[in-house]
């Protein structure tokens, strides 16, 4: 495998402090915009949104990657994050990143395991170890219980 990895995007200016950004072979393009407290649009993709993306999908990837290697068997993997924006120095910047991975496993005996995953990925995940700021993890397990609910036979008499 090769040592060095090029990503390309390009960002397109649309007027109005807004833009959209796409890259060769990616399927859909993204509308951007600053976020509403630095005067830009609501409900649009901001670069703040992005970055605080890519460490989630990066941490989802690294995880899911790890857990298949290590043959942990499990039913889903959602995850909160949230990236803390704070005025430092009279300037702005992200001060922390929170990760709330929550792993639904199917037998409990995998929980240490799954919690272990969980901190390895964090450790791991190639965007968060790319950042200034704090990456601060908050992981959850969940056991699936498996509910039998009894069916009710009908029994009928044969005449």
């Amino acid at each position: 495998m090769e040592s060095i990895h090029a990503y390309r995007v390009e960002a397109i200016g649309a007027g109005g402090r807004n833009g959209v950004v796409h890259a060769e072979g990616i399927l859909q393009a993204i509308s951007f915009s600053p976020p509403p407290e630095f005067q830009g649009e609501v409900g649009r993709w901001t670069p703040e949104h992005f970055l605080v993306a890519a460490v989630a999908s990066c941490f989802i990837s690294t995880f899911e990657g790890m857990a298949q290697t290590s043959h942990l068997e499990f039913d889903s993997l959602r995850l909160a994050a949230e990236g803390v924006l704070a005025k430092e120095d009279s300037s702005w910047r992200f001060t922390e990143i929170r990760l709330r991975p929550t792993v639904t496993l199917r037998k409990e005996e995998d929980r240490d395991r799954a919690v272990r995953l969980l901190e390895k990925a964090e450790q791991s995940c190639l965007v968060a170890r790319s950042l200034q700021c704090k990456v601060a993890l908050f992981p959850a397990v969940k056991v699936e219980t498996e509910v039998f609910v009894q069916q009710e036979v009908e029994v009928c008499d044969a005449k």
